[in-house]
């Protein structure tokens, strides 16, 4: 489970780039973004797509291999693999297999937003990305309203307001909000306002790419 950059691409380990080099080949969702990314550290062995399209039939491909003695890397498009994607799905068939499963720790999004946010970091809840329906959506939010650490969300910029309003109408104005895009990029964005704001607030907002969402907890 190799981590890799979510944005700069200087934030990537010694062992990550030594992992890559030396496994027999590597697992990524999308091998036309992935490709661009080994040759940028001169890494060269052969990519296999791994994502919600194909991992049923994959699965079994991979764990032959595995049980043969092979050695593959898994990474996601960016950041921590196995964290809002299918690399889940194959790291919970290796374990069941008593296949080992390694960690090359990095950088992860969520973690980076949390720790600049200025909202407390020793409790939080990730949630990962929320329905794309708003009924479902509220649904969800209403099942952590009461909880009081911070609450970690992703969103598209497409729904990013949808989500918002719905927020609003399930936990109340007062909550505090960070937006942070483009993480460790040239163009790094981190936006604070409470819930009530946001319509004003999001107006000064560039609404491109994925959004770390963070609310503040229930401190009543």
């Amino acid at each position: 489970m190799v981590s890799t950059p979510i944005g700069n691409l200087k934030d990537i380990s010694l062992r990550a780039i030594e992992t890559l080099k030396s496994v027999n080949a590597v697992i990524c969702e999308d091998t036309r973004h992935s490709m661009g990314l080994i040759a940028h550290y001169d890494i060269h062995k052969p990519l296999i797509s791994f994502n919600d399209l194909n991992k049923e039939s994959r699965t079994p491909q991979l764990l032959a291999r595995l049980n043969r003695g092979e050695t593959l890397a898994l990474i996601s498009d960016a950041g921590t693999p196995g964290i809002s994607d299918p690399g889940f799905y194959l790291v919970r068939a290796a374990v069941s297999q008593g296949i080992p499963v390694t960690p090359v720790p990095g950088a992860s999004a969520m973690l980076s937003a949390l720790v600049v946010s200025g909202l407390p970091t020793d409790r939080f809840l990730f949630i990962g990305f929320l329905p794309k329906r708003s009924g479902r959506r509220q649904k969800e939010i209403k099942s952590f309203k009461e909880e009081r650490g911070t609450i970690i969300i992703y969103e598209t910029a497409r729904r990013l307001s949808e989500t918002l309003i719905d927020l609003l109408t399930c936990l109340g104005p007062e909550r505090k909000i960070v937006l942070a895009r483009e993480m460790t990029k040239m163009f790094e964005e981190v936006t604070r306002f409470e819930l009530g704001e946001f319509e004003d607030t999001i107006k000064g907002i560039t609404l491109k790419g994925e959004f770390v969402v963070l609310v503040s907890g229930n401190t009543r």
